[in-house]
């Protein structure tokens, strides 16, 4: 008889009570195990690391029917979770990168910023005066470009970056309408985005962004005193005494979507239960997303393996917050966790740890194709340009490396599917290379992911219509 053993890179437990949920790794989906299969995975665990079907059989002889046990192998085999040594499912390949999965291209419009954050990863930064900006032609050629490489996709999306994209808002004006005249030409329809500094905001502006339905990020710490560590103007003040204004009166009258705070967490702002009580309670935003920096700062500023404990703890905290929340029906604003609980949702496998390259290019000053926004700026090669199109060859070997990547030093980890390796820009600035896994702290995300299983299980438990309906894959192992 073949001899079977556990593949234990493709599961992953987690004990919610009385309850044993099997994260299946592979495809990200989540299980209820009933008896039977926890008494199998047990026996292959701890007592015969490797047995065949007739000695599991045997086993549980007296306990279990045959057919029984013989069908939970069954349902274990097929998930990859078992297997004979030696025999394991190969690892599926990249498919093949298709012409149209563009869908979503960064601008940015301008290296030119009114402040001068002491934790800026931006390296080309100028002032206002003095910077470069995207010109009208080449942001047509952009706009033109994602309508080409979108295929049959009828939705589009275009996000404004900087710099501070509001000190060029003419060419924004002038973008939008020529996005949409396009849009209306081809029968797409253009989403807009925007994260800015907030200091550039008035009525006008507002109302402006309010009638294209602007999705808007504000880059926001959290109280004045965090706030005004690191968020100053050129000559050295802190903005929050400008910004908060501001920002109560867009959350006043911007009625076409809600507006998000983007938080960089840095060393010595580490409260982050203080600094979601204030942006979400107190001034109102309807959600925050929490961005710890690890890498790529000056002396001083990223966090120390101390304090990214300390962040992560309290991230926690406030997940289960939101926990408690959703099982009464309501929403806290913490995107962080909102965005994992789409993940186990949706059922995302990951084989790169997110759309750069793939869905989404970032366009900067001069035209040229970018990973992302982070890359505008930055000396590693880009993609192509607007003028000449996407240079496909550089982007297939590019995402083969990070496929490479998960399949190499990520391939035993558990959340290699959830995390695919981490941010390629965290990765290039810690170590020089955007392919090295953010592996400082693996563990911690891993502790994070299991947090997110915990309590995505309770809330489809108990409340699924918080989330909408499971997924038909989510069932129990019988």
């Amino acid at each position: 008889m073949t001899q079977l053993r556990l593949r234990t890179e493709n599961l992953h437990e987690v004990s919610l009570g009385q309850r044993r949920v099997l994260f299946h790794v592979p495809t990200t989906s989540l299980f209820d195990l009933d008896d039977l299969s926890c008494q199998v995975l047990d026996f292959l665990r701890h007592e015969r690391p490797e047995a065949d079907s007739t000695a599991v059989v045997e086993h549980f002889h007296g306990r279990h029917a045959a057919a029984d046990v013989l069908e939970a192998l069954g349902e274990l085999e097929a998930l990859d979770l078992i297997a004979a040594p030696g025999l394991a499912k190969p690892r599926a390949a990249r498919p093949p990168i298709p012409k149209d999965s563009l869908s979503a291209l960064v601008l940015n419009v301008s290296t030119g910023c009114n402040l001068a954050c002491s934790y800026c990863y931006k390296e080309d930064l100028t002032s206002p005066a003095a910077a470069r900006r995207l010109s009208p032609a080449k942001a047509a050629a952009a706009v033109d470009l994602l309508l080409r490489e979108s295929g049959r996709q009828q939705r589009v999306s275009i996000t404004f970056f900087g710099g501070e994209p509001l000190t060029n808002l003419s060419l924004i004006r002038q973008v939008v309408a020529y996005a949409e005249r396009r849009g209306a030409e081809t029968a797409k329809t253009f989403d807009f985005s925007m994260t800015t500094n907030g200091t550039l905001l008035d009525d006008t502006v507002i109302d402006y962004l309010d009638s294209h339905r602007f999705g808007l990020s504000i880059s926001m710490d959290g109280p004045r005193e965090v706030h005004d560590r690191n968020r100053r103007t050129i000559g050295g003040r802190g903005t929050y005494a400008v910004v908060a204004p501001k920002v109560r009166r867009l959350l006043e009258r911007y009625r076409s979507r809600p507006v998000g705070a983007r938080v960089t967490v840095t060393a010595g702002a580490v409260d982050v239960l203080a600094i979601h009580r204030h942006l979400k309670d107190e001034l109102g935003f309807a959600e925050v997303g929490l961005a710890p920096v690890t890498a790529g700062l000056p002396s001083g500023l990223c966090l120390g393996d101390d304090e990214i404990k300390t962040v992560f703890a309290g991230m926690k905290t406030l997940a289960w917050r939101y926990r408690d929340a959703a099982l009464s029906g309501r929403d806290i604003g913490f995107s962080n966790i909102s965005q994992m609980m789409t993940t186990l949702h949706e059922g995302n496998t990951k084989l790169v740890p997110c759309g750069a390259g793939l869905s989404m290019l970032a366009v900067d000053a001069e035209g040229e194709l970018k990973l992302c926004h982070r890359f505008t700026g930055n000396p590693l090669d880009g993609f192509g340009d607007v003028a000449t199109g996407i240079d496909r060859a550089r982007v297939e070997a590019f995402i083969d490396r990070a496929v490479a990547r998960a399949d190499g030093s990520c391939a035993s980890c558990r959340a290699r599917h959830v995390c695919a390796g981490g941010c390629y820009h965290e990765a290039y600035a810690r170590h020089g290379d955007p392919f090295h896994p953010t592996d400082h702290y693996c563990e911690l995300i891993r502790d994070w992911i299991d947090t997110g299983i915990a309590i995505y299980a309770d809330i489809m438990a108990n409340n699924p219509g918080f989330l909408g309906q499971p997924r038909s894959s989510r069932r129990n192992i019988a």
